[in-house]
């Protein structure tokens, strides 16, 4: 398994990867056991020196019964997943790869809860699961088949992204001056920002799991010639934390000057997610229980102290 907080795009430059006992882990989970939960208890030590943590998914690959098992979140397939009619629309879809046998599952947390419902339809040996406000899951028998079915199950999910005109950056470097702020280094991200539907969409609610871990509950919205200082001053004397995001309306998005390279992961990904939601699509976005849940979990506060640690390095 990926190490939790690691990125795997450097898996060919470092160990990332942590071997776990899969048989093990599967009867604890199975169990109710709660050291499936973190995996650690589970992890070969004497095939593996180092002290990585397993992801905090490794529980929901040891679920399936496939030799090869991707989990990754696609931003055409999570544009679908949020959508109130995902069902009829990813269905539509998936006819375009009508030899592959897909799931949709609704939206679990990360984890026990959501590794046990994907344990409850493993006997069926699904090619593709479709999570819901979450992402996606391909299997196979081998790298090759799976890959090939990535490429396919992409391709029939995609979706076609609103077309934005450039940020305003002098404007916004303005805008944040002498702020604990700065505008996004990613040209994309600042989609978010420049299209009145896609602001909507950012600022109604929590789309999926990482947004909430890695850009907080709440964006930021700037009124019309309002700075970042002023904004900010409202949630210093409620004595609250400012968000993570702010957004710039028609001029573009800023970002904490000390934000970690998976925050500014996120605040692209979310610009790619939102500009892919079709204009007056109902959506469903995660619940207070399921931000809460998130938050307090101690497996993604370790992810987001290991990403401040590689962000330091």
């Amino acid at each position: 398994m990926k190490a939790s907080g690691t990125w795997l795009a450097n898996a060919l430059d470092g160990n990332i990867m942590v071997p776990v006992d899969r048989v093990g882990l599967l009867e604890a989970l199975r169990a109710g056991d709660e050291r499936a939960e973190k995996a650690t208890a589970f992890i070969r030590n004497d095939l593996d020196p180092g002290a990585l943590r397993p992801s905090i998914e490794t529980t929901l690959h040891a679920a399936l019964p496939q030799r090869v098992i991707a989990h990754f979140h696609c931003v055409h397939t999570i544009a679908l997943a949020v959508l109130a009619r995902r069902e009829d629309l990813i269905a539509n879809r998936m006819a375009h790869v009508p030899d592959l046998k897909w799931a949709l599952v609704p939206y679990h947390r990360p984890g026990i809860p959501l590794a046990q419902t994907i344990d409850s339809i493993a006997e069926t040996r699904p090619d593709v699961i479709i999570l819901a406000n979450h992402g996606l899951i391909v299997c196979g028998e081998t790298i090759d088949e799976v890959r090939n079915r990535i490429q396919r199950v992409t391709t029939a999910l995609a979706g076609t992204s609103r077309h934005t005109p450039a940020p305003a950056l002098l404007s916004l470097e303005g805008i944040c001056r002498d702020t604990a702020y700065r505008p996004a280094r990613d040209a994309e991200t600042h989609a978010t920002a420049l299209y009145s539907q896609n602001i909507q969409i950012a600022t109604g609610g929590s789309l999926y799991p990482d947004h909430v871990i890695f850009l907080g509950t709440r964006i930021g919205l700037l009124a019309d010639g309002q700075v970042v200082s002023d904004f900010t001053s409202i949630f210093e004397r409620r004595g609250e934390q400012p968000p993570k995001l702010i957004i710039a309306p028609g001029i573009g998005v800023l970002l904490p000057q000390d934000m970690t390279t998976g925050g500014e992961a996120m605040a692209r990904c979310l610009s790619e997610v939102v500009s892919r939601i079709p204009d007056g699509e109902p959506i469903i976005y995660l619940t207070k229980p399921d931000e809460y849940a998130l938050t307090g979990w101690e497996a993604e506060k370790y992810r987001q102290s290991f990403d401040r640690g590689q962000n330091a390095q």
